[in-house]
């Protein structure tokens, strides 16, 4: 029994007034409810950092430990007179959790050791920074931003050739490190520090997102974890090797998470009684307890009532919004289709798994999946955007799109799922993956000419067949290397309809945004938003280079002006000097035949690129002109069997030259059709079965 209720004990009613009694009990719980927060009042340890910057004008006002201003802060910054926030002698712009963003502007002259000032035993550069360096020694070609960004957005002259930049060079840390090394940037031989980009990937995509005369850090606290004991430490390996953390609290706690500091705490409740409302009166009473128990007993079940409310019309909502969706595709003209079930998609997946995941474009992300009868599909699953109804109309696009055609170059489409707020459509699968893999020589050492030939005709074949015999006709407007997917028996087939449209007949064109992927994308659609069957063609063209060059379509690595390739090609086709971006696996001086349909289809590539929609041919021109081409192959073949046979009297040493030609090129093929289908079997059997 404590000394208070001792004391009320020993009292009776009449040697004390009621008034005073009730101060008496008042006391008491607070004396026992300022015992129970005593504990945590003497754990946290005074604080002797200045987190404040009271010079007006500054961007940043206060900042978070372990940042300050004063010598008792672990990482100390200084503060200007007019309020600007400096780290190493550059301006602050902001403290992330885990980097800070530094301002480097640009500036001719500045001696390049001044980069030193940004390393510490507290922070370091990322190595995702490109560096701008001057007067270098020689050219870095590391880097990944192009010349042309640099004279949008730095519009600084040094003193240089012509425009201003010949002497800048730019310097980038690469995927290799986590920092950037100064000592590498240090012994590139340059004498003066100019600026930086950061770089950073946006999501699961190419992009990138640049950020002109900023530095990224990344910053950590030295030493073993000291951190609160409701916080998680995130450890970090610093440049030189040794020991870093930076503190975070849990989910649902406030606070920086550091023992030195205010640790973690849980978020303040507003509604609860502290010390202040106990002294006047607002908290405790006797005839309050029954008031207080019956309005959270009320207000208890009047928050169950309104949960189950809302838990019943969203029910209903989302069990509606699904019989809408169910009943568009039932409903739709042309769709028979089957509907599978959200689970057994889930379960030909195995969850979506990573190990079956095929590639990840902008519309969706594409799976390997075995059905309950053994059969291996393809499974597309369509990302979820904010305006869901587009999400459901383009779905719906490519359904009736790809149920209204029949083609042996076209992708077929086997079913789809709509349950679980999800679109996903099931095509039939393609083992050997896309021309793109095999052009890039990510899957195989290479595709030999006449298959490149043969999926190219096939390609101009299936688009010609959207474009000519379709009535209204189609639009694919994303023809790519990556949409041309190659089954066993690297049989063509054109897929992604996601962004397909159909033609009007009485017009020319129709006008809509400008939708496709960069590289591939026609000039004259992007100027003047006029979409038509050539647009597919200009796409197309781009393809055939890549076929010839086995280079990407868009690739930073090649110096500015040849970045795209279109004009790459367009340029040396131009000059005569095809010869210098011919992908030297076709061996393209093998025979006569392999030399001349190069140089056709490298012509006919150029007639597809023209600006002008015009003067570009139709997608069945191009079509016939790929037909002719492998009609002479077949013919020259025919005529080297016939004159072996007919012809005795023709010299034995040509007749065995063209045997030997004949034969190796068909034990070629032989040989690449089984490596690829070995290839295919081992891919099958370490990432799906």
């Amino acid at each position: 029994m404590d000394y208070f209720s001792a004391v009320a004990l020993s009292i009776t009613p009449t040697s004390i007034p009621f008034s005073h009694l009730k101060v008496m009990i008042k006391l008491h719980n607070f004396f026992i409810f300022f015992i129970s927060i005593l504990p945590s009042i003497l754990s946290q340890k005074p604080i002797t950092c200045n987190q404040t910057c009271s010079g007006a004008g500054g961007m940043i006002k206060n900042v978070p430990y372990p940042f300050g201003f004063s010598a008792g802060c672990e990482i100390r910054l200084n503060c200007t007179s007019n309020g600007t926030v400096l780290i190493g002698g550059f301006p602050l712009q902001q403290i992330n959790p885990d980097e800070l963003l530094v301002s480097l502007p640009a500036k001719c002259g500045r001696p390049v050791h001044a980069l030193r000032h940004l390393y510490s035993h507290h922070y370091a550069p990322l190595a995702t920074n490109a560096i701008l360096l001057e007067n270098c020694t020689e050219q870095m070609k590391n880097c990944m931003i192009p010349m042309t960004m640099l004279r949008t957005h730095l519009d600084v002259n040094c003193g240089g050739v012509q425009d201003g930049y010949g002497n800048v060079s730019c310097y980038s840390g690469g995927v290799a490190g986590v920092f950037l090394d100064y000592g590498k940037v240090s012994g590139m031989g340059c004498r003066f520090l100019f600026s930086g980009v950061a770089t950073e990937m946006i999501g699961d995509s190419a992009a990138i997102s640049l950020a002109v005369q900023i530095v990224r850090l990344r910053w950590w606290i030295p030493g073993g974890c000291e951190c609160s004991d409701r916080a998680e430490c995130k450890t970090v390996v610093t440049p030189d090797g040794s020991d870093g953390y930076r503190c975070e609290c849990k989910n649902g706690l406030d606070g920086d998470g550091y023992k030195a500091s205010s640790g973690c705490r849980k978020r303040e409740d507003s509604s609860g009684c502290n010390p202040s409302k106990y002294f006047s009166g607002d908290c405790g009473g006797s005839g309050r307890v029954g008031v207080l128990v019956g309005a959270v007993v009320v207000g208890a079940s009047l928050i169950v009532c309104i949960g189950l409310i809302i838990c019943f019309i969203r029910r209903r909502t989302i069990s509606r919004s699904r019989s809408r969706v169910n009943r568009q595709f039932y409903e739709a003209k042309g769709i028979t289709i089957p509907i599978y079930a959200y689970k057994e998609i889930e379960k030909a997946t195995n969850g979506f798994s990573d190990k079956q995941r095929l590639g990840t474009g902008a519309y969706g992300t594409v799976y390997s999946g075995k059905l309950n009868n053994g059969e291996w599909v393809a499974i597309k699953r369509i990302k979820h955007r904010s305006d869901g109804e587009n999400n459901i109309d383009q779905v719906m696009n490519e359904i009736k799109l790809l149920s209204s055609v029949s083609h042996p170059n076209l992708v077929r489409l086997l079913g789809c799922s709509v349950d679980k707020d999800e679109q996903i459509l099931v095509y039939e699968f393609m083992p050997n993956g896309t021309l793109s893999q095999h052009l890039q020589k990510e899957r195989g050492n290479g595709l030999p000419w006449p298959v490149r030939l043969t999926i190219a005709k096939e390609t101009a074949q299936a688009i010609a067949y959207l474009h000519s015999v379709m009535n209204p006709p189609i639009y694919h407007r994303d023809v790519k290397s990556s949409n041309i997917l190659l089954d066993y028996s690297f049989k063509t087939k054109v897929a992604d309809f996601g962004l397909s449209r159909l033609g009007i007949m009485e017009s020319s064109h129709i006008s809509t945004a400008p939708q496709g992927t960069p590289g591939y994308l026609d000039p004259e659609y992007h100027q003047n938003f006029h979409l038509s069957d050539k647009s597919d063609v200009y796409s197309f063209g781009v393809v055939l280079i890549e076929i010839i060059t086995g280079f990407k379509a868009l690739d930073f690595s090649r110096r500015h002006n040849e970045v795209n390739l279109a004009s790459l090609a367009v340029d040396r086709i131009k000059r005569g000097r095809l010869d210098e971006i011919i992908d030297p696996f076709l061996e393209p001086n093998k025979d006569q035949w392999t030399t001349s349909s190069i140089n056709k289809v490298a012509e006919l590539g150029f007639r597809c690129l023209a600006f002008h929609s015009e003067m570009r041919p139709s997608m069945s021109e191009v079509a016939r002109e790929l037909e002719q081409l492998m009609e002479d192959r077949e013919k020259m073949n025919i005529m080297r069997g016939g004159s072996e046979e007919g012809s005795n009297c023709s010299s034995s040493s040509v007749n065995i030259i063209d045997k030997e030609e004949v034969k190796d090129d068909e034990y070629d093929k032989k040989d690449l059709f089984d490596s690829m289908d070995s290839m295919k079997e081992e891919k099958m059997e370490d990432e799906w079965v």
